[in-house]
Order: structure tokens, then sequence, then C-alpha cells
């Protein structure tokens, strides 16, 4: 699938809703429960996102069309969530990324952005050459990836209580179908 504002814009509008669903309502043995050690919880990775829409997608953009693969975008901290979150409650970091999350779309939608412009490139510190369009569609695999493994992490808490099914769920170890 090529991207496509009309198909990506949903997805990260709806992102914020669906954690806000997801995890408002749940216990701290949910919201603080990782995988082990060097794994992220549900908080940290709402943290995660939060440190993205301020300094990453628009950001980045931004620069992109400022002065495309003249200058390199500036490296992504992929781990300031746990400073900044610091002493912070979920719901606060809801809201923060929900009003983020809806002032940075309304900047996209603001930049009239064409399919055309879609190729415009842009230098990553790491990864060299980017597009634009390429940029985008990384921020909608990068909200999806982390709903999935928001459900991983939350899913591997019931790994051993649920006993012989632990056969049937892939994210348990079970083989995929």
């Amino acid at each position: 699938m090529n991207f496509s504002f009309d198909d990506a814009v949903p997805i990260l509008r709806g992102t914020p809703a669906v954690l806000r669903i997801w995890l408002s309502e749940l216990p701290n043995t949910w919201i603080k429960a990782n995988g082990g050690p060097d794994t992220w919880s549900p908080y940290d990775i709402v943290g995660h996102l939060i440190h993205g829409e301020r300094t990453d997608w628009i950001p980045r953009l931004e620069l992109l069309l400022q002065f495309g693969a003249e200058r390199p975008f500036t490296p992504f901290d992929r781990f300031a969530q746990f400073e900044a979150s610091g002493g912070k409650t979920l719901p606060e970091l809801l809201e923060t990324f929900a009003e983020l999350r809806a002032a940075n779309l309304t900047r996209l939608q603001s930049l009239g952005l064409t399919p055309e412009d879609l190729d415009r490139g842009g230098l990553h510190p790491e990864l060299g050459p980017v597009t634009l369009g390429e940029l985008l569609a990384t921020w909608v695999a990068h909200d999806l990836s982390h709903i999935a493994q928001l459900a991983r992490v939350m899913g591997r808490q019931y790994t051993d209580a649920t006993g012989p099914w632990r056969a049937y769920l892939p994210m348990l170890g079970a083989p995929r179908q």
C-alpha cells in the first residue's frame, strides 16, 4: 500500500482515542507492566508517543520542507520519555498526547501538501536520504507498532495464567497459524 493522506489521517487522528479508551480505566498493574528489563510499559509507550509529537514528525516535516536534504533531521531520543514523563499520571499523559496530536494534524493540514510533495527529499541522521511520504508513512506505522506493542506487553502478563490455551495465542509464544 502506498502512502495516502486519506488513508493515513484517520489512523493518526484515532490513535489518541484508542489509547484513552483502552488505558484510562486500567489499574497500575496493567499500566506499569512491562516484558522485563529494557522493555516498555503502556505508561512508557504513551510518554514516547508524546515525545514524538513534540520533536519528531512535524518538526522533521518542516525541516524537510525548508531545507530538503541539505540539513539532516535532529536525532530523535527514543528514550526521552523516561525523564519527561516523571511525576505525571497516565490521564495527564493521555490528555497531553491527544492535544499534541490534534495540533500536529491541524498543522499538517495547514501545509496543503499535495501527492507530488510526497517525493520531496530529506536527510535522516542515521538512515540517509528519505522522502516526505516515507516520513508520513512511518508516523502511521509507528502508531500502529506501538499499539501492537501495548497489546503484546499486556497480553504477555497472562502467559502462565492462560494454561493450555497458550498453544492458540501467538503473542504468548504459540506458532502462528
